[in-house]
């Protein structure tokens, strides 16, 4: 155990169950939508009602998670997200009204934004230098779940009904809470001397605010590649649904290698010159899903895409966790609330554009925010001059 209290590497290990749970079940709860629906006989817009409850969880999950951390344990918090999320999969499971329909579904997304805002300021609490790297490594394991999970649930729907998938899913979950209460995590800032009043100021910090509005747009791209990629391609290229979802496979699985890579490479090389190198990629690559007409074009294309952002969110926070050391938790909480707030109006202003405009948009909108992404970076460089690893 180190002088501070804690093994880096049990803490660690902590914060890449964590990461992975979210990742397992943000994707599982999207693939039993239709199940779900037809359980409870719900129409288009009341079916359309229950999705938004997943983000908007997942929102005060990330306004709540930092100042929780910063005042109370990593311990607890991690605790009641993993509950808050093993709650709402078992709500699923045994509800027999809508209301409580809705109330799991909120919850998990809940549990989710505690444990994804969580897992991240605690790996870069632990870091004491490398954080871009080691947060990078930590992505990989929402990737892992992401991946795993549709393939594992699609063998598993063979034999078994949703229910009985997810209500062994809430007992599984039980093992990572009994291991989360035998490791030692970090104090908070509270045990530190830090008052509630100087968290509170931070929300006009200059700086924190221009690395929230960079992941603004980091996350805005991600929302439309994820939710608008499969529309774009069988609309205007003609691809069959199925190809079009091993596409936007294509570049999930980019953003889980490149990441394992960046684990590596942010050890040795400039954080801030690898993102904007990999935003160029990312550019490149939406001319390419814009104008080619191949599948294997249009899979170059994605698969660029996925490399070029894979270093947005491991790079910012790790710029984050080192800047605000006293207060990591509510840092990472107001650019994380500021990068879903982003997620969600790309969608909006997407699904507004494309009634007029049609979804051949999709390339456009993208390399909009990338340009917004680099003129925000070279600004914040330029007036701070960042220097950190």
């Amino acid at each position: 155990m180190s002088n501070k209290g804690y093994k880096n590497q049990y803490v660690f290990s902590a914060a890449c169950v964590g990461m992975l749970i979210f990742g397992v079940v943000m994707i599982s709860l999207g693939s039993i939508l239709p199940e779900v629906t037809t359980k409870f006989q719900l129409d288009g817009a009341k079916a359309g009602s229950l999705s938004t409850l997943l983000p908007t969880g997942i929102l005060v999950g990330s306004l709540v998670f930092g100042p929780s951390v910063d005042w109370l344990s990593y311990k607890r918090i991690l605790i009641a997200g993993t509950l808050f999320t093993l709650m709402g999969i078992e709500g699923l499971v045994f509800s027999e009204m809508p209301v409580f329909l809705k109330l799991s579904v909120f919850s998990v997304g809940l549990g989710g934004g505690i444990l994804n805002g969580t897992t991240n300021a605690l790996v870069s609490e632990i870091s004491e230098e490398d954080h871009g790297a080691n947060l990078s490594l930590l992505g990989v394991f929402f990737g892992v779940g992401a991946l795993a999970t549709p393939f594992i649930l699609g063998m598993l729907k063979g034999w078994y009904s949703f229910e009985t998938i997810f209500a062994l899913l809430g007992v599984l979950m039980v093992l990572p809470v009994l291991f989360f209460m035998f490791v030692q995590f970090p104090g908070s800032a509270k045990t530190s001397g830090v008052s509630i009043r100087e968290g509170l100021k931070m929300v006009k910090d200059p700086m924190l605010l221009l690395f929230g509005f960079i992941l603004f747009f980091q996350s805005g791209i991600e929302g439309l590649t994820n939710n608008w990629t499969t529309t774009y391609m069988e609309t205007n290229k003609q691809l069959k649904a199925s190809t079009a979802l091993f596409v936007l496979s294509s570049f999930v699985g980019a953003i889980t290698v490149t990441r394992i890579l960046l684990s590596k490479i942010l050890r040795t090389f400039n954080p801030l010159k690898i993102m904007v190198i990999g935003l160029a990629i990312a550019f490149f690559g939406c001319l390419l899903i814009r104008y080619g007409a191949s599948y294997t074009i249009l899979i170059a294309g994605m698969v660029a895409i996925g490399i070029g952002i894979s270093a947005g969110f491991p790079v910012i926070l790790g710029y984050i966790g080192q800047i605000y050391t006293r207060l990591s938790g509510t840092a990472f909480s107001i650019v994380i609330t500021i990068a879903l707030i982003g997620n969600v109006i790309a969608n909006y202003l997407m699904g507004h554009v494309s009634q007029y405009q049609g979804t051949m948009v999709l390339p456009y909108l993208i390399m909009g925010a990338i340009i917004l992404m680099l003129t925000l970076i070279f600004i914040t460089n330029k007036k701070y001059q960042i220097k950190i690893n």
